[in-house]
């Protein structure tokens, strides 16, 4: 059964981790260079790959013992925080070279392969894997994940720039981890607690 605060939940902390990654920036620059439309296109196909693969890793997960999982997936979180914590932060924007053309299928490509590649085994892939796993509702984390890497890829294509003049980088990153942390906690005590 699909529920819309698991759905939020999972929103909000994809949302806050994929804000800061290198993605949102890729989408940024490929936004500034083509039609907005067709790099979103490109950008959320790949995406939908993403959440689905992320989604089926995480049901697996359901099968194996609970106290197992809570601990696997706390211990992946506190992974991800320290990944976000620890992560440096100057250099990362990658230098995108876009196709020759302005055709769909050209620029809807370039951004559906360049997100591809970048994502597969990303902190908001696991995340989702986790969420998928410590949840066992595989629809509302793959709506709520799916829409906040929507929404990044949308910001970043729209009006990154202006975003990252009010809320500094750093600040996302630290209220990712924190949530992460916070994750963590939680889904080690059900481990230890049973």
């Amino acid at each position: 059964m699909f529920s819309i605060s698991l759905a939020a939940l999972v929103f909000g902390v994809v949302f806050a981790a994929e804000l800061p990654d290198k993605t949102a920036l890729a989408a940024l620059i490929l936004g500034t260079r083509y039609r907005a439309s067709y790099v979103f296109a490109g950008v959320a196909a790949a995406f939908t790959v993403h959440v689905a693969l992320a989604v089926a890793a995480g049901s697996v997960f359901t099968l194996l013992p609970r106290q197992l999982v809570s601990a696997v997936v706390g211990a992946l979180f506190l992974l991800g925080a320290g990944v976000l914590l620890f992560k440096k932060e100057e250099g990362e924007e990658e230098k995108v070279q876009g196709p020759a053309g302005q055709s769909f299928w050209k620029v809807a490509g370039s951004g559906f392969t360049l997100i591809l590649i970048a994502e597969f085994g990303d902190l908001t892939q696991i995340m989702t894997a986790n969420l998928a796993a410590r949840y066992g509702d595989p629809l509302s984390v793959a709506v709520g994940a799916l829409l906040a890497l929507w929404a990044v890829a949308g910001i970043g294509i729209l009006g990154g720039r202006t975003l990252l003049k009010y809320l500094p980088l750093r600040l996302i990153t630290r209220i990712a981890a924190a949530v992460m942390v916070a994750l963590a906690g939680f889904s080690i005590y059900e481990a230890v607690t049973g």
